[in-house]
């Protein structure tokens, strides 16, 4: 799949900027979080857990179950106290 048609599958789940749900097959819920890891974090920036909230919080009410997949996708990580986050290389 190139990268063009990834991108038109990702907005699919979008209505007006908010996601409408997260997918639950594995390969198209890997295409949202790689997508949201990308668009909403920079690279070599860190962030506290209240502005990870806030920027997922933007896409979709439930931003806690997006953060924890985030991290358990390993596209996001967190210093062990929770309180600093980063998008992973």
């Amino acid at each position: 799949m190139d990268e063009t048609t990834r991108q038109r599958d990702v907005q699919d789940l979008f209505s007006r900027g908010r996601l409408v749900s997260v997918p639950r097959k594995a390969a198209r819920r890997e295409q949202l979080l790689t997508h949201l890891a990308e668009t909403l974090f920079e690279a070599d920036a860190e962030y506290g857990e209240p502005e990870v909230n806030e920027r997922l919080a933007a896409v979709y009410d439930d931003y806690a179950l997006l953060r924890r997949d985030l991290v358990e996708a390993g596209k996001l990580r967190r210093h062990r106290d929770g309180c600093t986050y980063w998008r992973a290389a």
